[in-house]
């Protein structure tokens, strides 16, 4: 067999591969959403205090902003579980290739990361850090 044809049946059988598998893709990305929300969650009761919100607000403001921002990195989380699902062609990543799709998770929201953050606090001016 030639190269060229090992090459096409391989691709057409991935194809069909994470066809057959979009519900278990759909599930596994409802998994990642909710362990993106406890770890997140986590981290930010565990660092809220470094914001000026601890000191300013009520209990009920600091309480809204934790879940607002837990939300909002779930919201990365979905969205870099899916740029994975795209660049690599099948949205059972994590199952079919999860080094390839873990690096470009981890890649894509650390820029995304760095870049809100500067944004958010530079430019916007939606939050601040406490001085240290």
């Amino acid at each position: 067999m030639k190269a060229a044809q090992v090459t096409e049946r391989i691709s057409v059988s991935r194809r069909a591969v994470c066809a057959r598998l979009m519900p278990g893709a759909m599930a596994l990305a409802g998994l990642w959403a909710m362990l993106a929300f406890v770890l997140n969650l986590t981290w930010e009761i565990a660092h809220v205090r470094l914001y000026t919100i601890w000191a300013a607000a009520d209990g009920t403001s600091i309480a809204w902003a934790l879940l607002h921002c837990s939300l909002g990195d779930v919201v990365i989380a979905l969205a870099m579980f899916a740029l994975a699902g795209i660049a690599l062609r099948c949205g059972d990543w994590p199952a079919s290739r999860p080094w390839t799709g873990s690096t470009i998770v981890v890649i894509g929201a650390i820029a995304f990361t760095a870049w809100s953050e500067w944004y958010n606090v530079y430019r916007a001016g939606s939050w601040r850090y406490t001085e240290l």
